[in-house]
């Protein structure tokens, strides 16, 4: 009963502190949805070069999407007419961060961890768009596929600016990201319990091998970009470098099965390859660089504050209204007809 009801608290304090920045990034993602869509993104990208990967990687930066939803937009950019280096590079910059993850780190790991997450973020980007592009070049007939989507045929009624603004940050971004971060939240509260202070330090050290340790979780680790915040809280708290942390920030979100799957469709086995390739060397080159630039003491700050801060009522007025959000969005509707 005593580890439970440390895994629960553990939960709550994680859930409190990351609620405010988390609930101001569904209203800050909520504006972006009406001015830089997805319709917008696809009209900008051309057939390929370094100034479509440079555009695609800028594009899906701020992009609240996570590991799932990046997939569809990455789908159709392809179909209408995004070169191979450009969809790999939006595929991999896209799930790192978006802005509600933003704010998240910002709050919960500070605005140095913050920046370096967003150049790695662009960098790997790059670096995956131009290794495709370079090693797996589209072949030369290829062509835009016809996906039979109409952008504007006039047929499809537009919500005003204000719904648009509300559904997205507040009903479809909770409901896509919901699951993740509860999982994210709970795992958190998991390892806070059971691994104690400077667990990983004592057996793993601080060099690199542990960051190929943290590539090898994050790789398979279905995570998205904000919920793997409190995952690594947790594992810093236990004693993983900030370099470490951020490989797997890299690793996670960018890579798992179903990027795969859709990579391996759109842009082919080699490009694939060339793909995982890219995220893994600039996730490994980030985390040394991270560990180089920022030292492990500033961003224990921050963790420390994460387990040991005692909670301001209105930080437990947030964690209730996020979840809420969170959960509301896959409670069965009742009345509804099974028909």
């Amino acid at each position: 009963m005593e580890l439970l009801r440390n895994i629960l608290v553990g939960t709550w304090v994680v859930l409190a502190h990351m609620a405010p920045y988390l609930l101001l990034g569904f209203v800050v993602a909520g504006f972006l949805h009406i001015f830089l869509t997805a319709a917008l993104v696809r009209r900008h990208l051309g057939q390929g070069g370094l100034w479509q990967i440079v555009k695609a990687t800028l594009f899906g930066i701020p992009l609240p999407l996570c590991s799932c939803g990046v997939i569809p937009v990455a789908a159709s950019l392809k179909a209408h007419g995004a070169g191979r280096g450009a969809t790999a590079s939006f595929l991999a910059a896209t799930p790192q961060i978006g802005v509600n993850s933003m704010l998240v780190t910002y709050g919960m790991l500070g605005p140095v961890f913050t920046i370096v997450r967003v150049v790695s973020a662009f960098i790997s980007g790059l670096l995956s768009g131009i290794g495709v592009d370079w090693l797996a070049p589209d072949p030369a007939d290829a062509a835009p596929e016809n996906d039979g989507e109409d952008e504007n045929n006039g047929t499809a009624p537009v919500l005003p600016a204000w719904r648009r603004f509300l559904k997205h940050g507040f009903v479809t971004l909770p409901r896509d990201i919901g699951r993740a971060v509860l999982l994210g939240l709970l795992i958190s509260g998991i390892l806070g319990a059971v691994l104690p202070e400077n667990f990983f330090a004592d057996r793993l050290g601080q060099g690199f091998f542990s960051l190929v340790v943290m590539m090898g979780v994050g790789i398979p680790f279905y995570v998205c970009s904000t919920a793997s915040i409190p995952v690594v809280i947790s594992l810093m708290h236990a004693g993983i470098s900030p370099g470490g942390a951020l490989v797997f920030l890299i690793a996670g979100p960018a890579t798992n099965a179903a990027t795969f799957t859709t990579l391996w469709t759109l842009i082919g086995k080699r490009g694939t390859l060339v793909y995982l390739a890219a995220i893994g060397i600039s996730a490994l080159g980030a985390g040394v660089a991270m560990d180089l630039v920022l030292p492990a003491a500033q961003v224990q700050e921050y963790v420390a504050a994460c387990h040991t801060d005692p909670l301001a009522p209105w930080q437990h007025v947030a964690a209730v209204g996020m979840l809420v959000l969170l959960t509301v969005h896959r409670l069965p509707r009742w009345g509804r007809s099974s028909g």
